[in-house]
């Protein structure tokens, strides 16, 4: 049974992780991170975030706190693929491999190995950080390892319901199935996100406004969609007018990435906003992104842009 100061300290880790997601809209900074919480009258670490299972020495028991997968490098392939299994729907840890061949850094390797066995068998909830950026994480939590597979050197995890499971309650498998569901996509979301943001460097491709909490990551053909990939290629930097304008097809980017206005509004007289915000951009090009492998996949703007006008 999991020591009952031990499930108080995870919930408190919990609580933290939760305040933490709710202050960074989810994407939480390290350095936030490292200020770890509070707990019996100490500040408990998160970990160094260097390495991927953490246990901190306040804890009695065996089992780990916290999990972390690196965050991939600018510009690099984002790992989330390689997080999640599609046969089983389980999200996927790899064991710790030893840094060197010294027995000291082996033995490190297995005590840590450890930590994530005596989660599966204390069934103890987790906190998942999933780097989604060079120093930015997206926590998941609580997560659960389901599932231990040594040949393969991996644990299988699944996101739990947050209040229950966390409270030890045991959800059932449908609802975990559908929280990490929920998990995936909202990983995969975040990563689109910040990828869109960094191509488009921070501002809108129409009005290049850079405020940032104004500016968002417009999908070209919506998630929902078989082609809706989260993927720079489908997405475009919108500051919030402009990316309602074009869920709404009130404006259309046609696929040289020319910007149309519905032809109701071109002429129709409604103060400023309509005319410097919406008007004076008809027929005016886009701000594309530098590296050409990130600009907008024409053929999703051409069938975006033919619901446009099919809109009228």
């Amino acid at each position: 049974m999991p020591d009952e100061r031990d499930l108080e300290l995870r919930q408190a880790a919990l609580d933290r992780v939760r305040e933490l997601s709710r202050r960074y809209d989810d994407i939480v900074p390290i350095d936030a991170l490292r200020e770890g919480f509070a707990f019996g009258g100490e500040r408990i670490s998160f970990g160094s975030f260097y390495s991927g299972i953490f246990r901190p020495r306040q804890m009695h028991g065996p089992a780990a706190l916290c999990l972390v997968t690196t965050p991939p490098k600018e510009q690099g392939d984002a790992p989330y693929e390689d997080g999640f299994d599609e046969t089983t729907g389980t999200f996927v840890y790899h064991y710790r491999t030893a840094r060197s061949d010294s027995a000291s850094a082996r033995l490190q390797a297995e005590a840590d190995n450890r930590k994530l066995r005596a989660a599966l068998e204390l069934a103890v909830p987790l906190i998942y950080f999933h780097g989604v950026a060079p120093g930015q994480y997206a926590p998941v939590a609580p997560m659960f390892i389901t599932g231990d597979d040594p040949a393969r050197r991996i644990v299988t995890l699944e996101a739990a319901m947050p209040l229950s499971d966390a409270a030890g309650m045991r959800s059932s498998p449908d609802l975990r199935r559908y929280a990490t569901r929920e998990a995936r996509v909202r990983l995969h979301q975040h990563r689109f996100r910040l990828d869109v943001m960094r191509a488009y460097r921070g501002s809108c491709a129409v009005c290049a406004l850079r405020e940032a909490s104004l500016v968002q990551a417009a999908h070209i053909i919506e998630d929902a969609d078989p082609r809706g990939a989260a993927a720079v290629v489908n997405g475009i930097a919108l500051c919030a007018i402009h990316h309602l304008a074009y869920d709404r097809n009130v404006m259309g980017i046609d696929p040289r990435g020319v910007v149309h206005i519905a032809t109701r509004l071109l002429h129709e007289v409604d103060g400023p906003m309509l005319k410097t915000g919406l008007q004076g951009f008809h027929g005016q090009p886009i701000s594309q992104p530098r590296r050409l492998a990130e600009r907008p996949d024409p053929d999703r703007l051409e069938e975006r842009y033919e619901r446009f006008r099919a809109a009228g």
